[in-house]
């Protein structure tokens, strides 16, 4: 392991004169603040904050970091779930909150360049106001970062129909451990040019280089969009109705299951009346159909509606106006917040094939009871990415903590694996998923791996103790 080296006074100094002093931050107050992201409970303290503004300052801060080995953990708006933003060694959070422009919308070509701290919303509100469409929306998609998006190759309910952010990224400006300065591509929508740098950097979790610039492809906005909710009386149906609509020929731009308890919880948590969970409904399936004809997608609406018909379902939920359709989006997008608001627990961001969920759903149910926990699941079932909700309840700290949880999460990744899926479907790896990544990669595919990053990051310097330890 490498011996990383502590900040000094003089170190704190030649910081200060590449940003600036006011973008130095190490008072405890601001320290704190960058110790956390979204992920469980867990908290590494940084030695320092640093928010630079353009690459060549970015190049200058890692030039240092590499010739005194001092660790660099890039860091977006710490919405993450993995803990890829947390400074295990200390050192440096290089924050990227300041790269906070949409530089060009190019309305000839469908691409725009953008900057990595811009807000994934914000992007997508400016470019429909040209009548443009960028599709990952991640359920923090109000806060979290475009940047953020590239490192852990992000998803969201409009990527069953339309792929998730490695489909968008046509190129990438970025800054090497080392302090070089790259383009990854190029902005064209075909590049058999060499090895694809760019994909290789989506989804990298930060650890071989600083994105500094994403120039992204969009699509014509589409005009209309449908949503309804269909409430199943079986779990299993639920999941078995998600492949079967896809088979009947539909493609739907979301498909969101949602368990009973996650939409109880969620409605308490946001207040919210526009559902009514009748006591014999054990899930939901959050549906929309999008595209220029109202007349086309009314009638795939209702042929959707038709064949949902065929389970056990209660009465669907059509949304009348716009409102009813936030509304019912937000009780999705805020699902995770209020499950972890009302009970300590564990996310698992698995993913299979989509016609194994019921499979995986009652493998799951399975596991939980074999060891004693509860278990809460929604997600991007028409992609067959269902996030896991592991709840503590009665089981001991001990427990909670060391090897009972890990090998029941263990036995769940086993049977992702069996399945056809794997074990992060837009979380990523990072801090926390990192021992299980010998369940579905052999010891040369992981060493393969680990190699690829000794070539862009030698010394280890950047965000490490991610992915591989």
């Amino acid at each position: 392991m490498t011996n990383y080296t502590k900040l000094t006074p003089a170190i704190i100094i030649a910081l200060q004169h590449i940003v600036g002093e006011n973008n130095v931050l190490v008072d405890t107050q601001s320290l704190a603040a960058y110790s956390r992201d979204e992920t469980e409970d867990l908290m590494y303290l940084p030695e320092v904050v640093v928010k630079p503004t353009t690459p060549k300052e970015i190049a200058d801060i890692l030039k240092i970091a590499n010739k005194e080995l001092i660790t660099v953990t890039p860091r977006g708006a710490g919405t993450g779930l993995s803990g890829g933003a947390l400074p295990v060694f200390g050192g440096i959070i290089l924050s990227m909150e300041r790269f906070n422009k949409i530089l060009h919308i190019d309305e000839r070509n469908l691409q725009a360049t953008v900057e990595p701290g811009v807000i994934n919303e914000v992007f997508q509100n400016a470019v429909k106001e040209k009548g443009l469409f960028y599709p990952p929306d991640p359920a923090s998609k109000g806060s979290c970062f475009l940047g953020g998006n590239v490192a852990e190759s992000s998803g969201g309910p409009k990527c069953v129909k339309y792929g998730t952010t490695k489909d968008y990224i046509l190129n990438l400006e970025v800054v090497l451990p080392t302090g070089e300065l790259i383009y990854t591509g190029a902005n064209t929508l075909k590049n058999a040019t060499g090895y694809n740098l760019t994909q290789l950097m989506v989804g990298s979790e930060g650890t071989l280089g600083i994105v500094t610039k994403i120039i992204v492809k969009l699509l014509p906005h589409p005009a209309y969009n449908l949503l309804m909710l269909v409430p199943f009386r079986n779990l299993d149906q639920a999941c078995q109705a998600v492949s079967q609509t896809f088979r009947a020929g539909f493609t739907p731009s979301a498909m969101e299951l949602m368990e009973r308890d996650a939409l109880l919880w969620v409605s308490k948590y946001v207040e919210s009346h526009v559902i009514k969970i009748e006591d014999d409904i054990e899930a939901h399936l959050l549906i929309e159909v999008d595209g220029n004809d109202v007349e086309v997608l009314m009638k795939e609406m209702e042929a959707i509606a038709e064949l949902m018909t065929k389970y056990n379902i209660a009465d669907i939920l059509f949304a009348e106006s716009e409102a009813q359709k936030q509304e019912l989006w937000k009780l999705r997008r805020r699902i995770n917040e209020a499950v972890k608001s009302n009970a300590i627990s564990k996310e698992q961001d698995t993913v299979v094939p989509r016609a194994e969920l019921p499979a995986l759903v009652k493998g799951i149910k399975q596991i939980g009871k074999n060891y004693h926990f509860k278990s809460v699941c929604y997600g991007h079932a028409g992609d067959g990415n269902l996030h896991i909700r592991i709840i503590k309840g009665e089981l001991t700290d001990q427990q909670w903590e060391g090897d009972y949880i890990k090998k029941a999460i263990s036995e769940i990744f086993i049977l992702c694996k069996q399945l056809g899926g794997t074990i992060s479907g837009e979380h990523g790896i990072g801090l926390i998923q990192q021992e299980y990544m010998s369940i579905v990669f052999s010891e040369k595919a992981l060493s393969i791996q680990k190699e690829i990053k000794k070539v862009f990051d030698p010394n280890g310097i950047l965000n490490p103790g991610k992915i591989f330890g």
